[in-house]
C-alpha cells in the first residue's frame, strides 16, 4: 500500500498481517480524495484542516490527509496489532508532531479535554458493526464537528445503515464492495 499524492507520494505504508484489519483499498481511497479535491458540491480543502480518523486501522486515510498537508490527524483505534503498525507508519514518515493516537473504543473516549472540533471525520467501522446511528449521535453530542464540517462514512455496499436524523447525505459512491457516504450536519 502506498500514499497516492502529496508530500509523501509513493511512500509505502505498512499493512496489517492479519485479517481483522481491513485497509481501505487504493481504488476507494483514490476515489474519495478525487471527490474531496474536485467536487463543487462538497467545497472542502484538506490543506490546514483538522482530521479525526475513527477506526483508523493502520492509518491509511489519515496519513494520506497528512501527505496532502492537513494540519493534524487524530487517529482512533483500539485493536492493538493495528495500533502498533499505525505508530510505525507515523514514525517512519516523521509525522509525530501532526498525529495524535487515541487507543480506545471511540464510544468510550472523553473528547472534552481536546476542546476542539474537526473539519473532517472519517468513519471506517467494521462492516459487521450495526451501531452507525450511535456513532453519529456521539459525534453530535460531543460537538466534534461544526456546521461546515464533513463526515465520510465507509461501509460495505450491501449494508443498510440508519443515518442519524441530524445529518444529510451530500454525495455517495460505490467502489467495488465499498459504499462511501459524504455527510454534513443539517
Amino acid at each position: 500500500m502506498r500514499i497516492i499524492s502529496g508530500i509523501y507520494k509513493g511512500k509505502k505504508i505498512l499493512q496489517p498481517i492479519d485479517k481483522k484489519t481491513r485497509p481501505l483499498k487504493d481504488i476507494t481511497k483514490e476515489g474519495v480524495f478525487n471527490i474531496l479535491e474536485h467536487s463543487n458540491i462538497l467545497n472542502f480543502k484538506i490543506k490546514n484542516s483538522k482530521i479525526l480518523d475513527i477506526f483508523s486501522g493502520t492509518g491509511s486515510f489519515g496519513i494520506e490527509c497528512l501527505s496532502r498537508e492537513a494540519k493534524s490527524v487524530t487517529f482512533v483505534e483500539n485493536y492493538l496489532p493495528a495500533v502498533s503498525i499505525l505508530k510505525k507508519n507515523i514514525v517512519n514518515l516523521n509525522l509525530e508532531k501532526k498525529s495524535f493516537v487515541l487507543i480506545n473504543d471511540f464510544m468510550k473516549i472523553d473528547f472534552t479535554y481536546l476542546n476542539d472540533t474537526f473539519d473532517l471525520i472519517f468513519l471506517d467501522p467494521p462492516f459487521k458493526d450495526n451501531n452507525i446511528s450511535d456513532l453519529f449521535e456521539i459525534i453530535y453530542l460531543k460537538k466534534l464537528i461544526k456546521k461546515d464540517s464533513l463526515i465520510i462514512l465507509h461501509r460495505h455496499k450491501k449494508t443498510e445503515d440508519d443515518i442519524h436524523k441530524n445529518y444529510e447525505i451530500i454525495e455517495n459512491r460505490l467502489y467495488g464492495l465499498s459504499k462511501i457516504f459524504f455527510l454534513k450536519l443539517r
